[in-house]
């Protein structure tokens, strides 16, 4: 059953706040169980360009999303909707339509106060096709995994 959160003020995003609690590795994970979708479970619309790969999502209303560590500097836009976004340092609205730089390194997690539309536009310089490859060089499922990312770029 999905707990249904307003967002209107501060006791709403508390609300929010409340299901959600790290863990031992930094992450944020569901405190009481409550449904939540995980970013490598989501389901994507998968669009390719020269050097470029796009990845658009519909957000139901009162779907929590658990995204992934992005690797990269990255644009996304909200086409459609309103989203509350989480992460570890402040809690931010969006109205579509709007456009957001993303930096890497940050762990979200995302709420639909409405149906939303939300696509990320990632560099793909090897123009592949192929989306668990694409997920390799993009995204980190966990801290650990962003730091050893970065631990080896810089080598």
């Amino acid at each position: 059953m999905k707990k249904e959160i307003a967002l209107k003020n501060r006791e709403d995003i508390q609300a929010l706040q409340d299901l959600l609690v790290y863990n031992a590795n930094g992450e944020y994970i569901i405190a009481n169980n409550g449904d939540i979708v995980y970013h490598e479970k989501y389901k994507y619309k998968h669009t390719f360009a020269d050097s470029v790969y796009v990845r658009e999502m519909t957000i139901a209303k009162g779907e929590i999303i658990m995204g992934a560590i992005h690797k990269h500097l990255h644009v996304w836009f909200l086409l459609s909707g309103h989203v509350t976004v989480l992460t570890e340092d402040k809690l931010e609205e969006y109205k579509a339509p709007c456009t957001v730089l993303s930096t890497p390194g940050v762990k979200r997690v995302i709420y639909g106060n409405e149906e939303s539309i939300f696509t990320n536009v990632h560099k793909n310089p090897t123009n592949t096709k192929d989306v668990k490859e694409l997920e390799k060089q993009i995204v980190a499922l966990n801290y650990k995994e962003y730091e050893e990312y970065v631990n080896n770029k810089n080598k």
